[in-house]
C-alpha cells in the first residue's frame, strides 16, 4: 500500500488493502474517494479533504473459456482483457482505445468497438468484488443482490471500492476493421456519404467519423477526416464494409487506409489512439439523427475554414443494439440517440475550451438532453445518462448501502432527463 501527500492518497494493490484503507478512514470519519482515470477525471469533483484510492489490484486477468466470461482486477486495461480473449477466438464489448481502464468503463456504460451489434458494454457485466463504507468486500450479483449490480452498472457511482468485475465474452475468429483518412477538404463530401449509409446500416457495423489534427495524426502535418470501427458478421462482414467504404474510396484515394480482416483483438487498435495520458478539456453530447443539415453544422465549425483548434473531433454512430433496453442490464441499459459527439482540446489552450462551446452551441439543435458517463469529460458541462425514475432507484441503493455517505463524493451530476 502506498501513501501520498498526507497520507490522503493511497494506492491499494490487493481488495484486503482496500478493506484497510477504508476502514481507516471510517475510523476517522474520513470521506473516501475512487481515483479516476481517463476521460471520466476530467468530470469529477476534486477529492477535497477526502482520501483518494487509487486502485492497482495485483491479479492476473482471466478468461473462462468454457463459460465465455472475463475477470478483471480494478486498475487493468482493456489491452490485458481483449489480447487474452483473442487468444481464444473471444471478444468483448470493449472501447476503441487499449488504454482505457476496464472498470471505469464497465460502471458507466461505455459505447465501443461493437456498440450497435452487441450494446452497451455494461450490460455484459455479471458480477462486481466492492469493499462497501463497513470495510468489507462483497460479491454483488444477481443472486446477492440484484438492485446493487443495477445500479453499479450505470448509476452514478458512489457505492463502494470495486476490485474487480465479471463480465461476458462472445465468439469472434474474424472482424473487418481499420481506419481511413482523407485530406479535409474532402469531409462535406466523405461525411455527408457516411450519414447516408448510416440511416440503414446493418447492426453488425458500429462506425465514427472524426476529424484530427496536430498530436492526432502525427504522420501529416495537415488536419484530416478519419473513417474507423468495426464490421462483424462473419463470410457478410467483408460485403458490409466495401458497402460503405467503397463510395468513399471513390471520392478520392485515401491518404491511410488499414480497413482489413482481422484477428478478434484488432478493433481495439484500429482507431490509433494515442497511447499515454493526457491532459485535456473535452465536451460530449448525444445526438438525434443529424441529418444532412447536421453534417453541414458539424463541418462548419469544425471542418475546413473552421479555425478549429481541437486536435480531435467525432460523431460515433450509435443505434442497433445500444438503442435496445438489455432485458437483464443494468440502469443505464440503453442510449435514445443516434449519434454520440465528443471532442477534445489541450487543457492549458483557453482556445479549445472555447470552441468546444462554439460547437456545442452549434449541435444544440440535434441535442437529446442525455450523455453516456463513460464519454463525459467535464464537470461543467450538463450531464444527465438517467431518467428521474432510474436516478431515484440509485438514490435508494445508494442510500441502504451507504447511508452515511462515505462515498458519497464519488456520485456523478445527475440531470435527471424525462420520466422513463
Amino acid at each position: 500500500m502506498r501513501h501520498g501527500e498526507a497520507d490522503r492518497v493511497v494506492t491499494v494493490r490487493s481488495a484486503r488493502e482496500a478493506e484497510a484503507v477504508v476502514a481507516h478512514a471510517a475510523a476517522r470519519s474520513i470521506p473516501v474517494r475512487v481515483h479516476t482515470t481517463g476521460h471520466a477525471h476530467a468530470a469529477q469533483r476534486p477529492p477535497g479533504d477526502a482520501l483518494l484510492v487509487r486502485t492497482a489490484i495485483q491479479e492476473p486477468v482471466t478468461i473462462d473459456e468454457d463459460r465465455l466470461m472475463a475477470r478483471a482486477p480494478a486498475g487493468a486495461l482493456w489491452r490485458e482483457v481483449v489480447t487474452k480473449a483473442a487468444r481464444h477466438g473471444l471478444a468483448a464489448v470493449h472501447p476503441a482505445a487499449p488504454a482505457v481502464g476496464v472498470v471505469g468503463y464497465l460502471t458507466r456504460g461505455g459505447v465501443g468497438a461493437h456498440g450497435r451489434a452487441r450494446g452497451l458494454a455494461s450490460n455484459t457485466v455479471s458480477a462486481f468484488d466492492v469493499v462497501g463504507p463497513d470495510a468489507l468486500t462483497r460479491r454483488v450479483d444477481a443472486d446477492t443482490d440484484a438492485d446493487l449490480l443495477d445500479a453499479l452498472r450505470g448509476g452514478g457511482g458512489g457505492f463502494g471500492v470495486v476490485t474487480a468485475v465479471e463480465f461476458g465474452l462472445f465468439p469472434l475468429r474474424s472482424v473487418v476493421t481499420g481506419a481511413a483518412y482523407w485530406p479535409l477538404e474532402n469531409a462535406h463530401q466523405l461525411l455527408t456519404l457516411w450519414r447516408d449509409w448510416a440511416v440503414d446500416a446493418p447492426r453488425q457495423a458500429t462506425t465514427s467519423v472524426r476529424v484530427l489534427s496536430g498530436e492526432a495524426v502525427p504522420w501529416t502535418e495537415d488536419p484530416v477526416v478519419c473513417v474507423t470501427g468495426a464490421v462483424l458478421g462473419g463470410s457478410s462482414a467483408m460485403g458490409d464494409a466495401e458497402d460503405l467504404l467503397g463510395p468513399l474510396r471513390a471520392v478520392a484515394t485515401p491518404l491511410r487506409d488499414t480497413w482489413r480482416s482481422d484477428g478478434p483483438a484488432a478493433p481495439l487498435f484500429a482507431a490509433e489512439h494515442p497511447v499515454g495520458p493526457a491532459r485535456t478539456v473535452g465536451d460530449h453530447l448525444l445526438l438525434d439523427e443529424i441529418g444532412r443539415d447536421g453534417v453541414a453544422e458539424f463541418l462548419r465549425v469544425l471542418g475546413e475554414g473552421s479555425g478549429s483548434p481541437l486536435p480531435v473531433a467525432e460523431l460515433h454512430h450509435l443505434g442497433g443494439a445500444l438503442a435496445e433496453r438489455a432485458p437483464a442490464g443494468g440502469l443505464l441499459d440503453h442510449l435514445d440517440a443516434g449519434f454520440a459527439y465528443t471532442a477534445f482540446g489541450a487543457t492549458a489552450d483557453a482556445a479549445s475550451a472555447e470552441h468546444l462551446a462554439v460547437v456545442r452551441r452549434a449541435l444544440s439543435p440535434w441535442d437529446v438532453g442525455t450523455t453516456v458517463p463513460s464519454m463525459v469529460a467535464s464537470r461543467t458541462q450538463p450531464q444527465g445518462h438517467l431518467d428521474r425514475r432510474r436516478a431515484a432507484l440509485a438514490a435508494e441503493v445508494r442510500a441502504r448501502v451507504d447511508p452515511d455517505g462515505v462515498f458519497a463524493g464519488d456520485v456523478a451530476p445527475v440531470t435527471p432527463g424525462s420520466p422513463g
